[in-house]
């Protein structure tokens, strides 16, 4: 009998592989706060962040951004935009400034300087329901979170500008109308306004989505009902979550095993995968922070984990940074160029500095030397890129994953200065040239199409052995 549930648990895990590989999930994910002509809002990028980190974490392909412009919200929408296409799932999450004129919601770029209704409807805003259409239009299923209902910060210069002319310009967002197989949820009411919550935090509406969307084997609708009552109940009454919906069928974002199978196992043997599943969420999250110079992305790990496992590492490394930056790192620092901690790195900038593939071994063989392992091929792929960034992260410079000049300049200057890098094009790595940074959490064993032969040999395996018998 304890032979054949182990079977079944096995199934049902080989199944979740299969499962996960056939639905196809893509999510669009931005958090601007750093408004350059209105108050700003600390807390969206927090919030994106964490939204981010938990919709990987079931397996969505995350387009993310922070604190963008009209044309980095462009450039990421048309990037969304492709790869939704056909999906099975299409999520929209966006926080920040949006507001609503003659009855059409706008979410604001950080860059947005609006005087009046036509510098909205030209462009300087963006048109929610042309951008959801356009870009999600034919995903199976579409889900909308809009933490962007606070109040208009153009509002009056909007309305000073139309002395001819009525306009309608209002608090929060105006109501919206969901198609077919989609699902809009606001943080709030139309035409009211949601809390921003404490600065370093998560606003209410974010952090309640985050503890229950994607809860193991929790339908969408359900899940959000949840939400409703966390926020109402947070804010004393003080702001409820409205939405509208109209999906086809059940949707879950996390597939418990009695959601895969029927039957398949008793209750007890579900909840080592709920644990294991939080587990991992918390692990994902904790490793995309735990490189942070910033304070901010440290709380949102806290606050989504207030008694997490690493709670003390993040602890530890908040005060590092508030009594400000270590010997080692203001040495590494030393002469470098200011515009390095600002200056965006991309596939562009990167292609400017013209690295043949020996210049890319280099460079890996250079990140190798302080600590941030990766393989010396002479070709940037994922694994060199998330290397990358927790180099760019250690620095302080912007984590990008991709290189700039001032970038390039930095690292070979911070090797050189230090030790000595083999000139020919061998993969040797060199020396290393500094304290090695915090060894990244072990990878899972298993994944994609090598997991599902795993699981499945496993379990031909023992099957063959109970009929041979």
């Amino acid at each position: 009998m304890r032979t054949l549930t182990i079977i079944v648990s096995l199934m049902c895990m080989a199944l979740s592989v299969s499962a996960a590989k056939a639905d196809r999930r893509v999510a669009f994910v931005v958090g601007n706060g750093a408004y350059k002509n209105v108050a700003q809002l600390p807390n969206p990028p927090i919030d994106a962040k964490a939204m981010a980190s938990t919709l990987r974490n079931v397996g969505f392909e995350v387009i993310e951004g922070s604190n963008l412009t009209r044309d980095q919200m462009t450039e990421k929408l048309l990037d969304f935009g492709r790869k939704a296409q056909g999906s099975d799932i299409a999520v929209f999450y966006y926080a920040g400034h949006g507001i609503a004129v003659g009855g059409t919601n706008y979410l604001l770029p950080v860059d947005a300087d609006i005087k009046s209704e036509m510098d909205v409807k030209l462009g300087a805003a963006i048109n929610i329901d042309l951008t959801l259409d356009q870009t999600m239009g034919d995903a199976k299923v579409k889900l909308v979170f809009l933490d962007a209902c606070r109040d208009n910060p153009f509002a009056a210069k909007i309305k000073s500008n139309s002395a001819t002319r009525s306009v309608n310009v209002g608090s929060g967002l105006a109501e919206m109308k969901s198609g077919e197989g989609t699902l809009i949820a606001f943080a709030t009411g139309p035409g009211q306004t949601a809390l921003d919550g404490q600065e370093g935090n998560n606003s209410p509406f974010t952090r309640a989505l985050i503890d229950n969307i994607t809860k193991p084997g929790i339908e969408i609708q359900q899940a959000m009902t949840s939400v409703r009552a966390q926020v109402n109940e947070e804010t004393h009454k003080g702001q409820l979550p409205w939405g509208h919906t109209n999906l086809i069928g059940a949707v879950y974002l996390n597939q418990g095993p009695t959601t895969q199978v029927a039957n398949a196992a008793p209750t007890a043997t579900a909840a080592p995968a709920t644990a294991t599943s939080g587990s991992e969420a918390e692990v994902e999250f904790w490793r995309s922070v735990k490189e942070s110079n910033k304070p901010e992305e440290l709380n949102a790990y806290l606050s989504a984990y207030p008694n997490g496992q690493f709670k003390p590492l993040a602890m530890a490394r908040l005060a590092a940074i508030q009594n400000g930056p270590s010997t080692t790192t203001r040495n590494l620092n030393a002469g470098v160029d200011p515009a390095t901690f600002t200056d965006d790195a991309t596939q562009l900038t990167e292609d400017q500095i013209g690295l043949d593939k020996g210049q890319r071994r280099d460079v890996q063989r250079r990140l190798t030397g302080l600590g941030f392992d990766t393989k010396v091929s002479g070709v940037f792929n994922d694994d060199t890129r998330t290397v990358l960034k927790r180099w760019q992260a250690a620095r302080g410079y912007p984590s990008t994953g991709f290189l700039n000049k001032l970038q390039h300049k930095a690292l070979l200057s911070e090797i050189v200065a230090a030790t000595t890098t083999a000139s020919d094009d061998s993969p040797k790595p060199a020396r290393r040239a500094a304290p090695a940074q915090s060894a990244p959490a072990p990878r899972h064993s298993g994944g994609g199409d090598a997991g599902a032969a795993f699981m499945g040999g496993v379990v031909g395996g023992m099957m063959g052995g109970m009929f041979r018998r």
